[in-house]
């Protein structure tokens, strides 16, 4: 709990630091070709390897730039990370990114909030390709050559749009991964950035279970997933587990159980992701002792993932209006987790549009 603790502890300073600053945007240009890939590694496994792999090799003197969340250690799901964002990016480098930098903090956004905010990490990095995995479902292939188009495509209740031409594509919803395509598209639109042909559309490869390599951590017998990850993550997966550093699952229960138990419903219905009801509704079954009842009082209805998102928020305490304004200045500071050499590091600075860059100071 102690490293969990600290680390939320730290990750809110650096919040309000970023938060109060400016960005210093520059008009660097360079030759170099920057390849941008989101993705969270959590942890990094042969799909990831592959997607990385097949983007490189396509720009032998490229510069690969994973963007990985991120701040308050929650995912996009609003569920800690397996591994700290150091320790992640360390698996990273090693199996070749050249840089990465940090993200937005996922797990107390909207998907909507998050997409945005990586979206102009893209434009602030002077991104030339997007490496984006995908699964072949019917209908996608025609979203991703749109997409590839520079179209405006948006997911919409039960449809996906091409507002470009006003056309449907597809009736029904997108799987995640094909969804985040979507989302991007609608975001880079958003910010006027063009993304004409910057995409790279690389098929999934089969035979990775995330549910099987959660729990060869927490069994920490990794015989069933070898062929699953690099030899380099199960190696690093190891010594956190000796270290007692997995964060999995892990939360700071007692500021949790303190924002439910004493905000107001003013305070309440103001953080991120709150309405009223959701507010009253909290307020009416308090106190609480433990995280299940306060998981029992959130409105019936809502996904898993929109209640972990919902105790990532309590967590972690930020208005609506301070995540708009967080939204509408990111990135004001580029924050580098780690990097191959000072070749690439000096490169990556050339590149970029963006004055603020910074080492994570762990």
């Amino acid at each position: 709990m102690s490293l969990v603790s600290n680390i939320l502890k730290r990750d809110m300073k650096l919040f309000l630091n970023d938060l109060n600053m400016d960005s210093k945007i520059s008009d660097n240009t360079s030759d170099c070709i920057l390849i941008s890939d989101f993705t969270e590694y959590n942890p990094l496994h042969n799909g990831h390897f592959h997607c990385m792999k097949t983007a490189k090799d396509m720009f032998n003197e490229s510069l690969f730039v994973a963007i990985l969340p991120g701040l308050f250690e929650r995912s996009g799901r609003g569920i800690p990370y397996i591994l700290p964002r150091e320790v992640r990016a360390e698996i990273a480098v090693s199996i070749g990114a050249d840089i990465v930098v940090e993200g937005p903090p996922m797990g107390i956004m909207g998907s909507g909030q998050y997409s945005l905010c990586l979206c102009k990490m893209f434009k602030a990095l002077n991104t030339d390709f997007i490496p984006r995995g995908y699964k072949p479902v019917e209908g996608i292939d025609e979203i991703l050559k749109r997409v590839n188009m520079g179209h405006h495509i948006a997911s919409k209740p039960y449809k996906i749009v091409d507002k470009t031409t006003n056309e449907i594509l597809l009736k029904g919803k997108l799987e995640e991964d094909n969804y985040v395509i979507t989302s991007f598209s609608n975001s880079l639109s958003k910010i006027n950035f063009d993304y004409k042909d910057k995409f790279l559309f690389v098929k999934r490869i089969e035979g990775v279970s995330g549910t099987l390599i959660r729990e060869s951590i927490l069994n920490d017998n990794f015989d069933n997933v070898l062929d699953m990850m690099p030899s380099k993550t199960i190696e690093v997966l190891k010594r956190e587990i000796k270290n007692d550093s997995i964060i999995y699952g892990i939360r700071n229960v007692e500021a949790i159980l303190n924002t439910a138990n004493n905000y107001d419903l003013d305070e309440l219905s103001n953080l991120n992701l709150f309405n009223d009801k959701l507010a009253q509704n909290i307020i009416n079954s308090r106190p609480y002792s433990d995280i299940e009842s306060l998981k029992k009082s959130i409105l019936h209805g809502f996904s898993s993932h929109f209640i972990q998102r919902v105790l990532s928020v309590l967590e972690n305490p930020i208005s609506k209006n301070t995540i708009s304004e967080y939204i509408d200045k990111y990135p004001t500071n580029i924050r580098i987790l780690n990097y191959k050499n000072k070749e690439s590091l000096k490169k990556f600075k050339e590149k970029v549009n963006n004055e603020n860059i910074s080492l994570l100071r762990t």
